[in-house]
């Protein structure tokens, strides 16, 4: 395959976010604007208190998409996070109820297009 692929080749060939064959990579920060304990995630995390990460203030989504969840073992208000920085709680929501995500999951889209 040729590096110059367009985005429907990329979606037949799954290439594209989420797609069969996929990589999921995320990063949070235990503080806001990428500060603190750093984490990297290729898989589901049912609770980054494990990862030694008090809590989550912000993200960096290198590819996926990934759900995030504002309690432990995918409970609570969830957010859909597209690849893109996330550098404050107010780039992924507008509630003032949580300033913080504990747990994540790769968004998987099988056959999907």
């Amino acid at each position: 395959m040729s590096e110059q692929q367009g985005v429907p080749e990329q979606l037949a060939a799954g290439k594209s976010q989420g797609g069969a064959g996929a990589t999921y990579k995320v990063v949070v920060f235990e503080f806001e604007n990428f500060r603190g304990k750093k984490v990297e995630l290729s898989a589901e995390c049912k609770d980054v208190i494990e990862k030694e990460c008090e809590k989550v203030g912000s993200v960096i989504v290198e590819s996926g998409p990934w759900v995030a969840f504002e309690c432990q073992a995918f409970g609570g208000e969830q957010f859909v996070l597209e690849k893109g920085e996330y550098p404050r709680w107010s780039t992924w929501t507008n509630s003032q109820t949580n300033n913080y995500l504990l747990s994540f999951r790769p968004l998987r889209r099988h056959g999907w297009i």
